[in-house]
């Protein structure tokens, strides 16, 4: 056996005993979407970029912040590229100011007891609305929202298909340098809620058999389920009902979240944005957005990587024909 063979054979043995990658979970499989940076030749659309942050300003801002985000790197090129002066004009008018830090005489609060803060600035992050984690938790219900920075790199979509298949899904993915995983989660979380959790009636093993909304008669016959836990041996199903104070998303593990919908309508956009305003459009911009943040040097890592593939290319060839020609004589 080919020291190759080996190690095809023990990669699928590792993929098949890879709980994590091939935890079927309860949620639906989350589908792959066409975007602009997928792939070896991608690369951010810049007008997406500004759009995604139009829906960040205006939805999501209210609860997370972009910390590890300078104002500054929205007039970057690679990024949304915005006129310096609307950002700095922004920066001044972003509802969160920034700490100031003691003033000369070492006090962090005035007269009045009021933290000492100025209006941002280029060089300053994009902030929150709460000013620490104590604060956003009390005023959340104790739900921490988190800093949307590296959102896009810490999600990913899950793997659904058989154990046998993996190891060629894996191969496909990095055959077409897939890295969207987490843009296809933001997305399909923001477009994942519902009114209500799904309806499910039970057969007589016990086990819930999901009832489409339309088929359903009477409410009292069904139960409306979150999630569902499969009975072992024979035991009935058990209802994972959604709790109070939670929302019903198809795509959150557990299907509920404290967050509610917030693409609950769709964000206007300028008549020359270059897409269509609706709440798909919305989640997909944002997603492009959130994964800019996450990896703003990913246009320019991708020139820089083909730059030199291809002087690689051309050293191999160079050197293959010095090669030739130094050895000719000898063969």
């Amino acid at each position: 056996m080919t020291t190759f063979l080996k190690a095809g054979i023990a990669a699928v043995v590792l993929a098949a005993g890879a709980p994590v990658a091939l935890a079927a979970g309860d949620g639906p499989e989350i589908k792959k979407s066409s975007w602009n940076f997928g792939g070896i030749f991608g690369h951010f659309d810049e007008a997406q970029l500004q759009r995604g942050f139009l829906v960040y300003k205006e939805v999501c801002a209210s609860c997370h912040g972009l910390k590890r985000v300078n104002f500054r790197n929205l007039v970057q090129k690679g990024g949304p590229m915005f006129p310096e002066e609307s950002v700095k004009e922004l920066a001044a008018s972003w509802p969160n100011k920034v700490f100031d830090g003691p003033n000369d005489n070492g006090d962090i609060a005035d007269r009045k007891g009021n933290i000492i803060k100025r209006p941002a600035k280029l060089s300053d992050p994009i902030l929150g609305p709460y000013d620490n984690d104590q604060q956003a938790r009390a005023a959340q219900n104790g739900a921490l929202p988190p800093d949307l920075s590296l959102i896009a790199r810490s999600r990913n979509v899950e793997y659904k298909g058989t154990v046998a298949y993996h190891p060629l899904s894996m191969a496909r993915d990095i055959a077409t340098g897939y890295q969207e995983g987490g843009a296809d989660y933001i997305k399909a979380l923001m477009t994942g809620y519902a009114d209500q959790p799904p309806a499910y009636a039970r057969n007589k093993a016990g086990q819930l058999v999901e009832v489409a909304d339309k088929d359903v008669k009477d409410e009292k016959a069904v139960e409306r389920c979150a999630s569902i836990s499969r009975g072992d041996a024979g035991a009935p199903d058990v209802c994972n009902k959604l709790q109070d104070g939670q929302y019903y998303n198809k795509y959150f593990p557990g299907g509920q979240i404290a967050m509610p919908s917030p693409l609950a309508s769709p964000v206007a956009y300028q008549p020359n944005s270059g897409a269509t305003s609706s709440i798909e459009q919305n989640a997909q911009d944002v997603a492009a957005f959130l994964s800019w943040t996450a990896d703003p040097t990913l246009s320019e890592r991708k020139s820089l990587g083909l730059g030199v593939l291809l002087y690689m290319l051309v050293t191999c060839v160079l050197l293959y024909i010095a090669k030739k020609r130094t050895w000719r004589a000898a063969h």
